[in-house]
């Protein structure tokens, strides 16, 4: 802010910037004038009369949906699905230290903690990948830490609970070589797909007010998937630490082959069923996102069955990895910048759909709806001791542009509503203080 008589500094000020004034400490009345409209035929937003004929409008700015204010419903707390996930959390701890029984039985507590320590080096990796990823909107730590645990224990036994049987038939039905083969290219990239999509598609219908679209159905995949193979690079390290019986060469070989070279393996597969819910937790019916699950799944077996057996049709590693596994892994990494920039595209067209109303001006969706206007506004406010509550502005705007669309979707619309409001109100609220406390 600028004082009388004082020169301006030329760092980034949002608030000094026109339309932004002192006026903007509380937002309008729902349904008030916006700030700065000088047409007396405007009464209320476009939206409180859906076939109000509009000039030049965009596809992704139709909003024929009123808001709460518009039209009041009664919010549907699911109750139910905070039992069941509850639930769930006590079965994955169970589960946890069943697993890690059951590794410290087949390779002994000493090469447990040691292997431990070198798993951690993937993980690491992999969720240094999922913040960058997931930076824009980030998910709740309650459903990102479900969806590690399914992956590290749920889904660990839901394999060894369908996987065994059909091994021991495999066996049994088949001669050995037909038997390994069968179980590496098929068995395997089956059962454990399945195992792990089921914990994605468990968040997608417990919560899926908190799965936006593909990118947040890719983040809870990458960490379901990064739970696995956190739990599976355990067995694999200390397999191979047990039969050497001292750390040398073939410790070495297998950690880099698992946890340098392939660290993003499981989350490449898993991410095609994440992709695929994420998809379909923005179309209304629960029958979409059953479907969905199947048409992710085979993908996601397919990559895995690849993964598995390429290096053997190939006849070398490290020429399967570098002519086919380098540029699926680029591929993807392409595709996740692509998503992230359409995450950019909707806060910016759903918060542009409030402007009308006057809850916020063009500026602020400028910087809102911007990577760098956020960092100039975070930078902007840590200078001048607002940085927390610019930061909540941020997060509930940008939350409130996601639950804008899932109402538009008809997803949950009467409990989105009324999380609508709420937005809005935190919204005020933190803008007000923003105000108000720069210094």
């Amino acid at each position: 802010m600028t004082t009388p008589g004082r020169r301006p500094d030329r760092s980034f000020d949002p608030y000094d910037q026109p339309p932004f004034d002192a006026g903007r400490a509380s937002s309008p009345a729902p349904g008030a004038r916006p700030s700065g409209s000088a047409d007396p035929a405007w009464t209320a937003p476009a939206w409180r009369s859906p076939t109000r004929p509009q000039s030049s409008p965009a596809p992704e700015r139709a909003v024929a949906v009123p808001p709460l204010w518009q039209a009041p419903a009664k919010r549907r707390r699911g109750v139910a699905g905070t039992v069941v996930l509850v639930l769930l959390f006590v079965f994955l701890a169970g589960a946890a230290v069943a697993v890690g029984m059951l590794l410290v039985s087949r390779i002994g507590a000493t090469a447990f903690l040691v292997c431990w320590v070198l798993a951690l080096v993937p993980l690491s990796i992999v969720l240094f990948a999922v913040r960058w990823l997931d930076r824009w909107e980030p998910e709740p730590f309650v459903t990102k830490a479900f969806a590690f645990l399914w992956g590290a224990a749920g889904s660990i036994a839901v394999t060894i609970t369908i996987g065994e049987p059909v091994r021991r038939y495999l066996q049994a039905t088949t001669d050995p070589t037909t038997s390994q083969v069968l179980g590496s290219v098929l068995q395997a990239p089956v059962v454990e797909e399945f195992a792990k999509g089921l914990g994605v598609l468990l968040l997608v219908l417990l919560r899926r007010r908190h799965v936006d679209g593909p990118v947040d159905g890719v983040v809870y995949a990458m960490l379901v998937a990064a739970g696995f193979a956190f739990t599976e690079n355990i067995l694999y390290f200390g397999s191979t630490l047990a039969q050497a019986g001292v750390i040398d060469g073939s410790l070495a070989a297998i950690f880099i082959g698992r946890g340098l070279l392939s660290p993003f393996a499981h989350t490449m597969f898993t991410s095609c069923v994440g992709f695929a819910l994420g998809w379909a937790s923005r179309r209304r019916g629960t029958a979409r996102i059953l479907l969905a699950f199947v048409l992710g799944l085979v993908p996601a077996v397919a990559l895995h069955a690849l993964w598995n057996g390429g290096a053997t049709l190939a006849g070398s590693f490290i020429g399967f990895y570098v002519m086919i596994e380098v540029p699926l892994f680029v591929l993807g990494i392409v595709g996740l910048v692509l998503l992230g920039r359409g995450e950019v595209r909707l806060t910016r067209a759903r918060l542009g759909d409030y402007v009308t109303a006057g809850w916020f001006t063009p500026a602020e969706v400028q910087m809102l709806a911007t990577r760098a206007g956020r960092r100039q506004a975070l930078a902007w406010a840590g200078s001048r001791g607002v940085r927390a509550p610019m930061k909540r502005f941020v997060r509930d705007a940008t939350a409130l542009a996601f639950t804008r669309q899932r109402i538009i979707a008809g997803v949950d619309r009467g409990g989105q509503q009324e999380e609508e409001l709420r937005l809005l109100h935190a919204v005020t609220a933190a803008r007000s203080e923003v105000l108000t406390s720069a210094r």
